[in-house]
């Protein structure tokens, strides 16, 4: 099923988290887009708790990233990590520089 959501939701030119719309860490990193100015539509925030089987997309997804706690990031198709990762890098400046590679800002 992960394999299925990713596959179908990445994109080189995209800036995807999924989410448990519950959890305070999606909550903090659904902040970053007000914080900068992205295109409209991104990032895109896709919930994992819309199917019935979150249990199992989270271990699918653990076996893709190595991480079983949501969010998971991803920026074009580069698994980038989670809350923490995503604060660090925005930080640092890295997380725009990457933004402005894909034309993701404006």
């Amino acid at each position: 099923m992960a394999q299925e959501s990713m596959n179908s939701k990445i994109h080189p030119r995209k800036v995807i988290v999924f989410i448990k719309p519950t959890c305070p860490y999606c909550r903090k990193i659904q902040e970053i887009p007000c914080q900068m100015p992205f295109k409209q539509g991104l990032p895109e925030f896709v919930a994992i708790t819309a199917t019935s089987d979150t249990n199992t997309i989270q271990d699918d997804f653990q076996q893709l990233t190595g991480a079983r706690m949501v969010p998971w990031v991803f920026i074009r198709k580069d698994y980038i990590g989670g809350c923490s990762d995503l604060i660090s890098m925005q930080k640092s400046g890295e997380l725009e520089s990457w933004l402005w590679q894909i034309e993701a800002l404006k």
